[in-house]
């Protein structure tokens, strides 16, 4: 027996051992791989500059190496963000639009959750390091969806769907973005995925908004703060959330409260590194500051800490216009309009309001300037404010019917007759409501004496008829 046992021991002791150098010798063939996969990683980073078609190579090699254990994951999701880099800096489109299909058989062996953060991030840097490439991501996500749909890949299907939503917005196809986001919300819904579901409500706001559509856009705004107030909202998320509300603020014409949204969506943007976010937000805070005549905080806030980071022309143009509307210039106003019209026509929520803003500074120049005289000819009021005289005939027709000032135009002789304005004359309002008092005081004492002269009867029915016209009185009252 007890040769028996200690030859048990012997085996178990022999099978331990060989289990271990296996472990040991495995993980020995993991670190080699490693050590060579970071080795041809690193050799495509120092050539990258240089060399990059070599680098593609060498950083696909990286995608394609076998990983049974997943350790080389996160060396591989590099490798796919390096050559997206590579080929947005050499505007290889067609490259771009197969690389997604090229690492299919990586994502493959990855969790689906994770195949979507790379495909998303990938459409996101092209969109951010390529010009022009709306039409490019369109044809990426269409794709992704119909291998997605082959693979039975809900999650990731789900989120390009998103993603096309709010390219349809970016190439304003609005009709096609709602109808997606109709199809879509239906399905998220089902999932119960409430992170989602913001940003789909908050791509829903922002087709409304571009249709001139408030209601609803305030709508789908509306249940985008109730969903994410539901779940942890990151604060990207969080940060658009803010910048959407505070577009629909200054629509409004509530400047105060969209300088604080769009300040919180600036914090947000800038502590996650989002640079052009952050810039646009900024715009937006110096823009709402000049639409509320508060053009002067514009210069602490550029010269504070925010505007020394993001310096540039997007913050330059914005300085330019608090300097025409407080000299009340318009021809200052439009050479800053032409000189950064890049930066200021191609953003369509700064374009409504710099209209708003020279249609303010057009009117309050031109009550200064005819201010002085009872009757002036137009062409003169034009050369005084340099601008052209129809334009100057069609606004002033308007200020006329909006009743901004009192005056009419003869265009026989091509003047402007400005008529003094009449302050209203309380005497007659105030007459009127003594004679009617006096009536009722007539009427009272009628009553009192038919009362006396008819007996007590008469008076009980006198009473009770001056009591329903009373009623009747205060009825039309």
């Amino acid at each position: 027996v007890g040769f028996k046992l200690i030859l048990l021991r012997w085996s178990s002791n022999s099978k331990m051992d060989s289990k271990d150098a296996k472990m040991d010798t495995s993980e020995d063939n993991l670190e080699v791989v490693q050590e060579l996969e970071s080795k041809e990683f690193n050799r495509a980073e120092e050539i990258e500059s240089t060399q990059p078609n070599e680098a593609v190579a060498l950083y696909k090699q990286v995608v394609a190496q076998d990983d049974p254990t997943g350790g080389l994951v996160k060396t591989k999701e590099k490798a796919i963000y390096r050559i997206t880099s590579i080929y947005c800096k050499q505007s290889r489109t067609a490259e771009l639009k197969a690389l997604v299909s090229e690492c299919r058989p990586f994502f493959e062996t990855i969790a689906k959750a994770k195949t979507a953060k790379i495909v998303r991030n990938v459409i996101e840097q092209i969109g951010q390091e390529l010009a022009d490439s709306v039409e490019l991501q369109t044809e990426m996500c269409e794709d992704a969806i119909v291998w997605c749909k082959q693979e039975k890949r809900t999650f990731l299907k789900q989120r390009m769907q998103s993603r096309i939503a709010s390219l349809y917005l970016q190439q304003n196809r609005y009709k096609a973005a709602l109808n997606l986001i109709k199809r879509l919300l239906k399905d998220v819904k089902k999932f119960d995925d409430k992170l989602l579901l913001v940003e789909i409500e908050i791509i829903e706001s922002k087709v409304h908004h571009a249709l001139e559509n408030f209601p609803k856009a305030k709508g789908a705004l509306t249940a985008a703060r109730s969903a994410a107030n539901s779940v942890y909202c990151p604060p990207l998320l969080q940060a658009q959330i803010d910048l959407q509300s505070g577009t629909l603020c200054a629509e409004e014409k509530d400047h105060k409260t969209a300088f604080s949204y769009f300040y919180e969506a600036f914090e947000g943007f800038n502590t996650q590194n989002r640079p052009v976010d952050a810039v646009k937000c900024l715009k937006y805070m110096l823009l709402t500051k000049i639409m509320g005549d508060q053009a002067e905080d514009v210069y602490g806030i550029v010269n504070g800490k925010a505007g020394i980071k993001y310096a540039g022309r997007e913050v330059s143009a914005m300085k330019e216009i608090a300097d025409a509307y407080k000299q009340r210039s318009i021809q200052k106003f439009e050479d800053v309009y032409e000189t950064y019209k890049q930066e200021l026509a191609n953003d369509v929520g700064v374009t409504t309001h710099i209209d708003d803003l020279k249609a303010k500074l057009l009117e309050q120049n031109l009550i200064r300037i005819i201010e002085p005289f009872e009757r002036v000819q137009i062409d003169h009021v034009a050369k005084l404010i340099k601008l052209p005289r129809s334009y100057i005939e069609t606004k002033l027709s308007e200020m006329i019917l909006d009743k901004k000032f009192a005056g009419i135009l003869d265009q026989g002789a091509g003047d402007l007759i400005i008529f003094d304005d009449l302050s209203s004359d309380k005497t007659y309002a105030a007459g009127l409501e003594t004679v009617k008092e006096l009536g009722d005081v007539v009427d009272r004492l009628w009553n009192k004496a038919n009362t006396l002269n008819a007996g007590p009867q008469a008076a009980l029915k006198n009473e009770k008829a001056a009591e329903e016209k009373k009623k009747e009185s205060e009825a039309k009252k």
